[in-house]
């Protein structure tokens, strides 16, 4: 357990593991302890790295927007500071969406990816989830107290009162306006698009993630010469959802194997 004074922040994480550098980036209202089903499984193969991200988990929130852009630069300084060579970068939902603008704002940074659960644009999420995304902010602080995010966050934040101020600004990141296509389709680390069956955004969104990175548009062939020209793989969860994919055995193997 370590802090790292890294892009203006002072950054939270643990270590766990041996072998290739792996960070492991986690969701929305959560932190590195998500992962507990599967961080084993993980650590038998490589050296994890788990970092809280900025007002999540240990790492103190600072003055300046929820933005998965700036919390990218926090994680790629981080990667600097400890000396990782090209270590593969893997998140889930808001990490999702952080690993992926690693390696789009840090390429030279990062050996391999792996993004879970995470749309390239707001408008593929369905609008009745939209609606329901709308109504986080400091006023649900009090609903929310039965949950296990709030409970973690209670238990482990340097200052748990700031809780409300973590929901507003959750919500109005939910409330911008996003679109990475661009982005994406000019992607130069191999990655891995990871999505449950039944997520956030529908399966079809995730397969046109993939097509962005050359992939399902033709046959792989025999021998996989038909397969993206840029490493580029796409999995589908079978009987998940947004809400368990991160600690299924399923997403801890195909990260494995995919890293492999």
């Amino acid at each position: 357990m370590a802090y790292a004074e890294v892009n203006g922040i002072d950054l939270y994480f643990e270590e766990h593991g041996a072998g290739s550098p792996l960070v492991l980036l986690h969701g929305g209202l959560g932190n590195g302890e998500m992962f507990g089903p599967v961080l084993q499984r993980l650590a038998a193969h490589h050296r994890v790295i788990l970092p809280d991200l900025q007002g999540h988990g240990r790492t103190a929130d600072i003055d300046r927007p929820l933005d998965i852009r700036t919390m990218a630069d926090d994680v790629a300084a981080l990667i600097g500071h400890l000396g990782l060579d090209r270590p593969a970068v893997v998140g889930y939902s808001l990490g999702g969406g952080v690993a992926l603008q690693v390696a789009i704002r840090h390429p030279e940074k990062v050996g391999r990816l792996v993004s879970a659960s995470a749309g390239i644009r707001r408008d593929a999420t369905d609008p009745e989830i939209l609606a329901q995304q709308a109504q986080i902010g400091a006023a649900a602080a009090e609903f929310m107290k039965d949950t296990p995010m709030y409970e973690t966050y209670q238990r482990v934040a340097p200052r748990p009162e700031d809780f409300p101020r973590l929901l507003d600004k959750i919500g109005e990141a939910m409330a911008q306006d996003y679109d990475f296509t661009d982005e994406v389709r000019g992607l130069q680390v191999p990655a891995l698009i990871v999505a449950a069956d039944a997520d956030l955004a529908p399966v079809s969104h995730f397969a046109e993630v993939f097509a962005l990175l050359d992939g399902g548009l033709r046959d792989g062939g025999w021998d996989g010469s038909g397969r993206p020209k840029g490493g580029h793989a796409l999995a589908i969860l079978p009987g998940l959802t947004h809400y368990n994919l991160f600690m299924s055995p399923l997403f801890a193997q195909v990260t494995l194997d995919f890293l492999a």
